[in-house]
């Protein structure tokens, strides 16, 4: 019998960032290892990955990273990872692997112990193996994970739906879940995200419709927005612009890179001369795709729409279409971007949130669960409110409240001989802050910093005293950014100059001068003075100095 363990560093109470610990006696398994990106409030923030400390500290019982899909939700940490564990085996399949290898090229890293997983062919680790099992998702090549143990089977589903016209890399093999679930099933780990959309997510995960419409009614030019890992909502493109006589170009080195490797691969059917270069943007009949950074959503439709591209320059006769939903976070980014299009007279196409992505909806749950058939029911990947929507799915099967297992990150599930252990142990678990080249040292503190210098601005208090007599040389002088219009608020600023005299006077003498008291008493009194009169909290730095 075994000793199992599970638990997650990332991907619980939020959407992205999965990453998942499954502990075998002495083997660890690590199922995804992905980013999530930064919402509005982030501020100079590029993403976030988990802290991974944990796979550094048992780095000699890991036996590999095992990648579900080539999304970033579930890779995006693992150039990260290679930085500090060089030599980690990663698997996926061979998709997967070129769209990782992308990443890993385009940030310089060169060597990394990539290895293929066929679907459907047992991978032995000692007295445990991993079944890599074929499903269905928006990228070909996806699978879940069967870890089978001696007390049963723990399996991942990653991303997924069921949809009987998706065939060759996007198929699900039902068969194959079938005799899992035959074979008995300690704990199923299944995606939430979806949990509370009623029926199954197919048809609505295909946008074919809106693409049809629209190319056959606009003879301009077309821009789309979309993911660049959504490759079925490509093929729907390319399947549309085949029976047009209109051209591609491709914005994005990323998008280009991981199109052309599909088409080698034959996982993208198009003809490669009908895609044109960047010379061709300005054509009046052409379609440009538009994706994005990795960790800078809308980062290029977005300079585009604001007349900083180099190349493309934005008339009323285009029309812009979003292919792709924004991420949950990303609201108010994203609306400001569609009034901005708006204001520029363009015309804008933004998919119905009937359209959705490849995620299982309720009945693709059930008949997951159904076909496992799990003693115990773990549901992973989404916002807590998906959990417990996830959750109330198993329930309504007839899986009992105890073995239903809603958890946050760090939360560890122990198993001894096939029963879960009342244990309550925790892994401490936290984010990792990216901001670009730099890891780890962007903290709550600095983005409280940078949301506030961003909603109110700032104002410097300057002075500066004689070392000897402590007497004032030159100011209280006031400077501010962002905060108000100085030849404005004349009166105001000679207010502030007077208050800060004020507190410098009462904390200073001949002998001695308190700095700490100085800062904290204009900070305190020209912070409330701010506020009476312009309603804002405006960050306050107090420079005093003696000379």
């Amino acid at each position: 019998m075994s000793k199992i363990k599970i638990f997650s560093l990332g991907g619980l109470n939020e959407i992205g960032k999965n990453m998942y610990i499954v502990e075998v006696d002495q083997d660890i398994f690590v199922l995804d290892a992905g980013l999530k990106y930064a919402d509005d409030k982030m501020l100079g923030i590029d993403y976030v990955i988990p802290n991974f400390d944990y796979i550094k500290e048992n780095k000699k019982r890991i036996r590999g990273i095992f990648i579900t899909h080539g999304h970033d939700s579930q890779y995006g940490a693992i150039p990260d990872i290679l930085e500090e564990i060089p030599d980690i085996n990663i698997y996926g399949t061979e998709f997967t692997l070129e769209m990782l290898k992308i990443d890993l090229q385009s940030q310089g890293i060169k060597k990394a112990n990539l290895k293929t997983v066929i679907p459907h062919k047992n991978i032995k680790f000692g007295a445990v193996s991993i079944f890599p099992i074929s499903l269905t998702h928006s990228v070909p090549g996806n699978v879940g994970y069967v870890i089978n143990t001696k007390d049963g089977a723990i399996v991942y589903t990653g991303n997924f739906v069921f949809d009987s016209t998706m065939q060759g890399a996007y198929k699900t093999d039902i068969g194959k879940l079938a005799y899992v679930g035959k074979q008995g099933v300690l704990c199923l780990m299944s995606e939430s995200m979806y949990a509370d959309k009623i029926g199954f997510t197919s048809p609505n995960n295909r946008i074919t419709p809106v693409i049809k419409e629209n190319l056959n009614k606009i003879e301009g030019r077309i821009l789309i927005n979309i993911f660049d890992a959504q490759l079925y909502r490509i093929q729907e493109i390319f399947n549309e612009v085949m029976l047009t006589d209109r051209k591609i170009v491709i914005l994005g080195k990323k998008l280009e890179n991981m199109i052309m490797k599909a088409i080698d691969l034959n996982y993208v059917t198009f003809d490669k001369s009908r895609i044109c270069g960047l010379s061709h943007v300005n054509d009046d009949h052409i379609l440009i795709l538009v994706s994005d950074e990795r960790e800078k959503p809308f980062s290029n439709i977005s300079r585009i729409v604001g007349g900083r591209d180099k190349f493309i320059h934005l008339t009323e006769e285009d029309t812009i279409i979003f292919a792709s939903p924004a991420y949950d976070g990303l609201e108010k980014t994203s609306t400001k971007l569609y009034d901005d299009i708006s204001k520029l007279g363009i015309n804008l196409v933004i998919l119905s949130k009937k359209y959705l992505s490849h995620h299982a909806s309720s009945e693709d749950l059930m008949l997951m669960i159904n076909l496992m058939n799990p003693k115990y029911y773990f549901p992973v990947n989404g916002e807590y409110r998906h959990q417990v929507e996830n959750a109330n799915v198993a329930s309504r099967l007839g899986i009992p409240s105890e073995n239903i297992l809603v958890k946050l990150n760090g939360d560890v599930l122990e198993f001894e001989n096939g029963t879960l252990l009342d244990t309550n142990s925790h892994i401490k678990v936290d984010d990792i802050l990216i901001d670009g080249k730099t890891a780890g040292d962007v903290g709550e503190l600095v983005l409280k910093d940078r949301e506030l210098l961003c909603d109110n601005g700032i104002v410097v208090v300057s002075a500066t005293l004689d070392k000897a007599s402590k007497k004032i040389l030159a100011g209280p002088e006031i400077l501010t950014r962002g905060f108000i219009y100085v030849k404005d608020n004349v009166d105001l600023i000679k207010e502030a100059e007077k208050i800060s005299l004020e507190v410098i006077q009462e904390n200073s003498n001949s002998n001695f001068v308190d700095f700490n008291k100085i800062k904290l008493g204009i900070r305190d009194k020209l912070g409330k003075y701010l506020y009476q009169q312009t309603e804002c909290k405006p960050m306050i730095l107090i420079v005093i100095q003696e000379v």
